[in-house]
């Protein structure tokens, strides 16, 4: 017969494995779920406002409604004072801010001086999820009407539809500037991958492009290359300027925001990196993991970004990324000092009586070019980050073409009739 003693030992034992294994088991389950979020039903095909996306997939939606806290809206002249002069004759030398994000996109864009509205309907192209539907709706008069026209009808910033499919939650291009650029260039769109998807949704809007002179159509001027001398060749073919400086009296080209021209070839792209990857990491809320949808710097979440891949410490990742940031921007205030001057040089030939005209004229077009590659740099996020090489590059002709323009300048000054 077995003692007492031992008979409740052995029970308390079988107790405690019960327990462990009970746990065991709990933990094992929680820790090896599906982190995916699942959908919770089917949105509507035209579905553009994104609480109603948010009711099925919640903790994107809370992601997203974090790019709230991005308030901010410095003036671009406090940091490049050369920006006023350069741009004169615009309205973006009146006032120039840096935007609030994707959720401000409507709210931002009704209060910038509205000599920037003259453009018409096509403004308003990266600032609603709701103007494919309007697109669809009026066709290709879609670009001729007024940007109040427009505009009044838009209730949704840049939202969710934008870039899924609704009804499978796949990556989609709703802007026709990027599927048409990539027709003109024999490119077959539908056939990208779904990490070069990852980057080409940010292409609808993230790229530069201008309006044609006739038709006021949104294009990508990517006929001959993404590059920013393949652009200015595709702008010098056509003859076209955006407008004519008042003082240089130069035919000016407007860059926007290049930043996925300017990442396409650079470091990280060529590893296969994709937009997605630095600015939407992956992170966990709760026991589900999301694709981040609060756009900001990856300095702001190194852990969840660049620590995926770098091993070198976050102290020495952020070390580096200031570090080339501060020296494009150092360059890229000489840069601008120089075009400045430029200007400043054009404009005294323009107004001396019987100045050599030729001369003045290869003066105005070494300006064009430099404004152009220095404006390419210059309002491209990143400071120079998102492709270092081809950044300094770019700044490097500025320079160039801005001192040969003062010294064709001078000399059609100094050979006046």
């Amino acid at each position: 017969m077995i003692p007492n003693q031992y008979r409740n030992l052995a029970i308390f034992s079988i107790i405690v494995v019960i327990i462990l294994g009970a746990s065991g088991f709990y933990f094992f389950n929680a820790h090896n779920q599906d982190l995916e979020e699942k959908p919770m039903g089917e949105i509507a095909a035209n579905e553009a406002d994104p609480a109603v996306w948010g009711i099925y997939y919640p903790k994107h939606y809370e992601s997203y409604l974090e790019n709230a806290q991005n308030t901010a809206k410095p003036s671009h002249f406090e940091t490049k004072p050369y920006m006023g002069p350069l741009y004169a004759g615009l309205g973006y030398a009146d006032e120039f801010n840096e935007p609030r994000g994707h959720l401000y996109t409507l709210d931002d864009i009704r209060e910038v001086n509205p000599k920037r509205y003259k453009t018409g309907a096509a403004c308003n192209t990266c600032k609603s999820s709701q103007i494919p539907e309007i697109i669809n709706k009026y066709g290709e008069d879609y670009y001729l009407k007024s940007f109040e026209e427009i505009n009044s009808q838009l209730k949704h910033p840049i939202a969710c539809l934008d870039c899924h499919d609704p009804k499978t939650m796949d990556l989609r291009i709703s802007r026709p500037a990027l599927i048409e650029a990539f027709e003109r260039q024999g490119k077959d769109i539908t056939k990208a991958t779904r990490q070069e998807m990852r980057s080409l949704v940010c292409a609808q809007c993230h790229v530069t492009y201008y309006f044609l002179p006739e038709t006021k159509k949104l294009t990508f001027p990517w006929d001959k290359g993404i590059k920013a001398d393949q652009i200015l060749a595709y702008f010098d073919e056509k003859n076209y300027s955006e407008w004519q400086h008042p003082d240089a009296g130069t035919g000016l080209v407007k860059a926007r925001h290049a930043e996925y021209e300017i990442f396409m070839g650079s470091t990280h792209q060529s590893a296969g990196l994709a937009c997605a990857d630095c600015h939407m990491p992956y992170v966990k809320q709760g026991n589900v993991k999301i694709s981040s949808h609060y756009w900001q710097s990856p300095l702001n979440n190194i852990e969840q970004s660049c620590t995926v891949c770098h091993r070198e410490g976050i102290d020495w990742l952020k070390s580096r990324v200031k570090d080339t940031q501060a020296k494009t921007k150092e360059i890229q205030d000489i840069a601008g000092e120089a075009v400045v001057q430029a200007i400043n040089e054009l404009k005294v030939a323009k107004e001396t009586p019987g100045v050599n005209q030729e001369l003045l004229k290869q003066a105005q077009e070494m300006h064009r070019k430099g404004q152009w590659y220095l404006d390419y740099v210059m309002v491209t996020n990143g400071y120079g980050f998102h492709n270092p090489t081809e950044s300094i590059n770019n700044l490097g002709k500025a320079i160039d073409y801005a001192h040969k323009s003062i010294k064709l300048a001078r000399e059609a000054v100094q050979k006046a009739s």
